[in-house]
């Protein structure tokens, strides 16, 4: 039996044989405004815990773009600390609800992730892509930086690979570079193979032991009990640089071109 309901944002989920797929979609090569975001933390947080879900896989719409981060269309309104404190918030809250969903979580990375969607792929548990899955943390190029997804890029890769996403912020890392520093457990040749990939794993792991998953999941996360607060402080960091004449200046004409390109 198969269960479907859509989200704010366009987020839907699809649950059926014990695997909840949760996609996230949007016209800017899938980037995340807080109404997206905030819709996936409802969704992973309330699959976590619904009964008929087993394993969580997290996706997106599109072809060769699984995330563009941040949505410029929201950065260029922000104009005060509260607002700046919300929309990191977002971000903090996707991660969080990853790292305290009882379930174990897939990603499936079809194509390019940028600034938060790097953090996506980090913060599940697991995570399939394909060879056009390049990653690149773009934050410093617009004067902020990756604080809010920071600490779960540098728990699945490492502080010396999240330092060069986060340093070299124009440049493209290759799918493989990633795989290799172990943000990408597999990489496929192309999404039919990476989605026999994520339904190979999701099936097995639906026909294995709830609980022992449950408490496998506990031990993968020990030592980020203090996430909460820990992310809250970095989305302060990004809200409060966010605002600065040259951190605006940045997202202001980043804006302006992708509303070009649009027009």
């Amino acid at each position: 039996m198969s269960t479907d309901y859509t989200l704010e944002g366009g987020v839907q989920v699809t649950r059926a044989n014990g695997i909840a797929h949760i996609e996230f979609q949007h016209p800017q090569s899938n980037s995340l405004p807080s109404r997206v975001l905030a819709a996936l933390a409802q969704a992973i947080t309330d699959e976590g815990t619904h009964p008929d879900s087993r394993v969580i896989v997290l996706r997106s719409a599109g072809d060769r773009v699984f995330c563009g981060g941040a949505s410029f269309d929201e950065l260029a309104t922000i104009r005060t600390e509260e607002e700046g404190l919300h929309f990191f918030g977002g971000f903090a809250s996707v991660i969080n609800a990853l790292r305290t969903c009882p379930k174990l979580t897939i990603g499936r990375v079809q194509g390019k992730a940028v600034g938060g969607g790097v953090g996506l792929a980090s913060a599940v548990d697991y995570c399939l892509a394909t060879q056009h899955a390049a990653v690149k943390l773009s934050e410093l190029a617009v004067g902020i930086g990756p604080f809010v997804v920071g600490p779960a890029v540098a728990r699945k890769m490492g502080l010396s690979a999240m330092s060069q996403l986060a340093i070299d912020a124009t440049q493209f890392k290759s799918a493989e570079w990633a795989q290799q520093q172990g943000l990408y457990a597999e990489v496929y040749s192309d999404a039919a193979a990476l989605d026999a990939g994520v339904e190979r794993l999701a099936s097995t792991l639906t026909q294995q032991s709830a609980a022992a998953q449950t408490a496998l999941k506990k031990v993968l996360w020990e030592g980020t009990e203090n996430w909460d607060q820990l992310l809250a402080e970095r989305a302060a960091i990004s809200g409060a640089l966010v605002r600065t004449p040259e951190s605006q200046a940045a997202i202001q004409a980043i804006h302006q071109s992708l509303s070009t390109k649009k027009g």
